[in-house]
């Protein structure tokens, strides 16, 4: 059973700076990519960010700039770095586990099948 836990969401400002973490378990790491996905009401979730297996990172194209994902193997914990936040960056965010093995980086929730919990960002003036 793939286990994954969010943290880090919260309340900030336009212009400010938030870091997710989603914790699992080191052979999740070993054998998935993890990717990181917003949802906001009244849309589909869709994909920022994700790591593959060898720990190369990819950012969907809206998110380079501002986003950054990594991975800690120490921790067994993603990360994603959130610079710059502006109000539509509001939403749940969700990590996730791709669902096939040693996959590259795929970013449509489709191809993930083993989600987190999701923790909450609100940008606000």
């Amino acid at each position: 059973q793939v286990h994954l836990v969010e943290s880090g969401g919260g309340l900030v400002q336009p212009g400010g700076s938030l870091r997710l973490a989603c914790t699992t378990s080191r052979s999740t790491l070993e054998y998935y990519a993890i990717g990181w996905f917003r949802q906001v009401p009244g849309k589909e979730r869709e994909g920022v960010s994700c790591i593959s297996v060898d720990g190369t990172p990819y950012n969907v194209d809206s998110f380079k700039g501002r986003f950054t994902i990594s991975r800690d193997d120490a921790k067994n914990t993603v990360y994603l770095q959130m610079n710059s936040l502006k109000l539509e960056d509001t939403g749940v965010y969700y990590c996730a586990t791709d669902r096939a093995p040693w996959s590259g980086c795929r970013t449509l929730a489709t191809f993930y099948n083993y989600w987190g919990q999701g923790t909450q960002v609100t940008v606000s003036s």
